[in-house]
């Protein structure tokens, strides 16, 4: 387990919802590697609280999927599977279609300024090599995007699924042979939703997605 590992305290959140929430992050981001066991008194110890609200974090988790309960064995995080990730990606991919069609007909001027910032932030991340900074700004480059469509639904589910998506994105960004491409298929989106080319602008995102699918799911059968 990462010695990174602590808790992020909310004077606004009762403490067993802090303990879910770093915990959740942890697992999210990779902190806590899948197929690792959580041991109750272990996880209390690092993170400087009791073990009631881990247990109850530990039971929330695994009715997200995050965790397995293993008899014999107790908890551990969840490896990563084909049938989640696929499961995953056929939402996403849905609705980033219509976020960037959306988005086409509805950008203004700053958003595509800040669109382009965001690109160049993705740039920066990929050549200094540092993948959580390069997921963080991939993640917000597509957030620019949803925002662009002024649908505060559509914003507020896409963010929902991009927590889901984090652990998807990272194992896809450990493979640096792809950050260049990912470079390419910013570039694509971005000059298809400037010229508003609706139907250019859906395929290239969709192949950023099918390119992500392909990527991670060859991962997972190597893990395997």
């Amino acid at each position: 387990m990462t010695n990174e590992l602590k808790v992020n305290m909310n004077e606004y959140l009762p403490l067993r919802d802090v303990v879910f929430n770093t915990l959740r992050q942890a697992i999210l981001k990779g902190e806590l590697e899948p197929g690792e066991r959580l041991m109750e008194i272990q996880l209390a110890d690092r993170l400087g609280v009791s073990r009631t609200p881990i247990r109850e974090a530990i039971r929330k988790l695994e009715l997200e999927g995050l965790v397995l309960m293993i008899p014999r064995k107790g908890a551990e995080v969840a490896r990563i599977s084909e049938k989640s990730l696929r499961e995953v990606l056929e939402v996403r991919r849905s609705l980033e279609e219509l976020a960037t069609e959306l988005a086409c007909q509805r950008m203004a001027e700053e958003a595509f300024f800040q669109l382009e910032q965001a690109q160049e932030a993705f740039r920066k991340a990929i050549r200094e090599g540092d993948l959580m900074t390069i997921a963080e700004t991939d993640e917000h480059y597509h957030d620019v995007i949803y925002h662009g469509t002024g649908n505060s639904r559509l914003v507020q589910i896409l963010n929902n699924l991009q927590e889901q998506m984090y652990r998807y994105r990272l194992e896809y960004i450990k493979d640096t042979a792809k950050h260049q491409i990912l470079l390419v298929e910013h570039d694509h989106i971005l000059k298809a939703l400037k010229e508003r080319r609706v139907a250019e602008a859906k395929a290239a995102i969709r192949e950023h997605i099918d390119n992500q699918e392909i990527t991670v799911s060859k991962n997972i059968k190597e893990q395997q």
